[in-house]
């Protein structure tokens, strides 16, 4: 049987195709350019969006085990509900859905919101599921990498309480762990909740150091007023997403996104291996 990847050209979906693909699962992925799915060989291309309901039937033709990452559009809640009653018209009960940190308690952050609403179906609908919640992607940086390294400024407004930051790679790897783990189990697993983090807290303040010392120069963090954020966002996507992102930055200066005890043992268990770190990242986009 075939696990559905929905979501498979982000840089997290992507991942998680060539971590299947390396544990020689059947992989199917829906995209609405074939053009950019460019897959090791084997990988099934079906198109079609998650509006196209004939696509999307077509596409669970013979599946087992579905993906889900929504990109965070303005339907997206549309998007997510109706994938998963086709997914059960199709008698698909075993799911790998990525959510968000704390999704049930940012109810005010459209995106987290959503995420909130598809996890109360899967429960209420009977589904099999892994629901993984990570935190802030360590891979947004490179949105702010040139702010950074042409004017000496951390401009993500995180805060001090600190976030986990996570890196796409790891969410990746768990995300076809456990695909693997339910598509090759004999009937459907109770539902779990996986907190992705990554292996510090860091505030923004942290993150500025991190930089400096990378970078062997000043950097400075730009505060926690979300305000100049929201505008430079604004300056590459549409407004109403610039608001959201500016909801969202509201929350890690409040709350923060902090780890609860076990969640980082919980993921090196899973992984065998640590946890990759923000400084790697921060060392790549620099010398890039």
């Amino acid at each position: 049987m075939t696990i559905l990847v929905i979501g498979a050209t982000g840089r997290v979906g992507r991942h998680v195709v060539e971590q299947l693909v390396a544990r020689d699962a059947a992989v199917r992925v829906l995209t609405r350019d074939p053009a950019k799915a460019t897959f090791s060989t084997g990988v099934d291309v079906a198109k079609g969006d998650l509006l196209d309901i004939d696509a999307l039937r077509a596409a669970f033709v013979g599946v087992r085990t579905l993906f889900l990452l929504n990109a965070v559009t303005g339907d997206e809640f549309t998007q997510a509900i109706v994938t998963l009653n086709v997914a059960r018209e199709a008698g698909v009960d075993r799911v790998v859905y990525l959510s968000v940190f704390d999704a049930d308690r940012a109810v005010n952050v459209p995106h987290f919101a959503v995420k909130s609403g598809a996890e109360r179906m899967l429960e209420a609908m009977g589904f099999g599921a892994t629901i993984l919640r990570p935190t802030y992607f360590i891979d947004n940086e490179a949105m702010v990498k040139d702010v950074i390294l042409q004017h000496g400024v951390y401009p993500m407004p995180i805060g001090g309480k600190g976030v986990a930051m996570v890196d796409a790679r790891d969410i990746a790897e768990v995300a076809a762990i456990e695909l693997i783990r339910r598509d090759r189990a004999p009937g459907k697993l109770p539902i779990e909740t996986i907190n992705v983090v990554g292996p510090e807290t860091l505030t923004g303040e942290d993150v500025a150091a991190i930089w400096s010392d990378v970078l062997g120069r000043p950097v400075a963090y730009g505060g926690d007023d979300p305000s100049g954020f929201e505008q430079n966002m604004a300056t590459f996507m549409p407004r109403w997403m610039a608001y959201e992102m500016r909801l969202m930055a509201e929350r890690y200066v409040s709350d923060g996104m902090i780890p609860k005890a076990g969640d980082r043992e919980r993921l090196e268990s899973l992984l065998g291996r640590p946890l990759h770190d923000y400084r790697e990242t921060a060392v790549r986009l620099a010398s890039a």
